[in-house]
């Protein structure tokens, strides 16, 4: 764990909320195509279309379209790409207009689909010249370390954990009931994932805080506002890390429970440490004023009480971690 500043200690130590973003923060991030439904062409063409339409985009739901289609299409056949943010792509695909994205794509270009999948996953929506051709399914688990994690923060004291995704609504309330979360917040854009944690830091207490977890470099924005950052270092963006204020060196999300104990347990000492100092310092200097306290007594409340605190210190090197 990388800490960035003893005021982060610090302010970690009061954590009460903490906010989680979804895809590579508490999954795994590695998604794998795991069904193709409504399709109104042959399973192999629909994929071949998305994963032509996705061609140049390095997001790793497009990079699982693209490698689950073999052979890999050709891209000389794809022209006039255009990325929309928080949606999805629109690309010319044979001289025939591709979108692939999520519902508020579709929504954007007035597509009708039909009823939402039931399929827990991120679900692709794929329309070619302005018709709904049928959707494909995106499976993403949760690491193995996520539910643990949770109890964990739960055990150090932390009130109400939060998910926020980009993702669809099924593959989000499937990881949030998988998980235990507290709340989850779905189908947001950067700028949503933003208004969320504004509303969660105006609903605490003046003392408590707010930690974010993330990884994307869409959470850079989010990690600045959060009371405290916190960023994957293993597999995040260098935008993430940057913006963070603590570091998961290995992404082992164990580590934050960990990290508040060491928070909290480092100031419980800070504490003992100058509640002790200044109330001996003060009772000796009574003490001498009235002409009870010697020199050995007065070294003693010198040098004694420092030995005495940085001994206690060396408790910080101490802490219990959950097996």
């Amino acid at each position: 764990m990388l800490v960035k500043g003893s005021n982060y200690l610090e302010t970690l130590s009061k954590t009460r909320y903490v906010v989680f973003d979804k895809t590579g923060t508490l999954t795994q991030g590695v998604f794998e195509v795991a069904g193709i439904h409504h399709s109104t062409m042959a399973e192999a063409q629909l994929l071949e279309l998305a994963a032509l339409a996705e061609h140049f985009s390095t997001h790793p739901i497009s990079l699982s379209i693209q490698a689950a289609c073999r052979p890999a299409p050709d891209p000389a056949r794809v022209t006039d790409v255009k990325e929309i943010a928080g949606r999805g792509v629109q690309a010319v695909v044979d001289g025939r207009t591709v979108l692939a994205g999520n519902q508020k794509l579709m929504d954007q270009f007035q597509i009708s689909f039909g009823d939402r999948c039931r399929h827990m996953g991120t679900i692709i929506h794929v329309a070619v010249d302005g018709e709904y051709a049928g959707h494909i399914v995106i499976s993403d688990q949760p690491k193995p370390e996520a539910a643990q994690a949770l109890s964990d923060l739960k055990a150090a004291g932390v009130r109400r954990t939060v998910m926020l995704t980009g993702d669809a609504q099924s593959a989000a309330e499937g990881v949030a009931r998988e998980l235990g979360l507290d709340e989850f917040h779905a189908e947001l854009l950067p700028g949503d994932k933003v208004d969320q944690v504004e509303r969660l830091l105006a609903q605490k207490q003046p003392k408590e805080n707010l930690v974010f977890v993330g990884d994307g470099i869409n959470d850079a924005p989010v990690l600045s506002r959060a009371d405290i950052g916190v960023a994957m270092g293993a597999l995040g963006s260098d935008a993430a890390i940057e913006a963070a204020d603590i570091v998961l060196m290995d992404d082992d999300l164990s580590k934050l429970a960990q990290a508040v104990r060491i928070a909290r347990k480092t100031l419980s000492i800070v504490r003992q440490n100058i509640v002790f100092a200044l109330g001996v310092k003060l009772l000796f200097l009574a003490l001498g004023a009235f002409g009870l306290a010697n020199m050995w007594e007065a070294v003693f409340a010198d040098v004694g009480v420092s030995v005495i605190a940085i001994l206690n210190a060396i408790r910080a090197l101490s802490v219990k971690e959950y097996k």
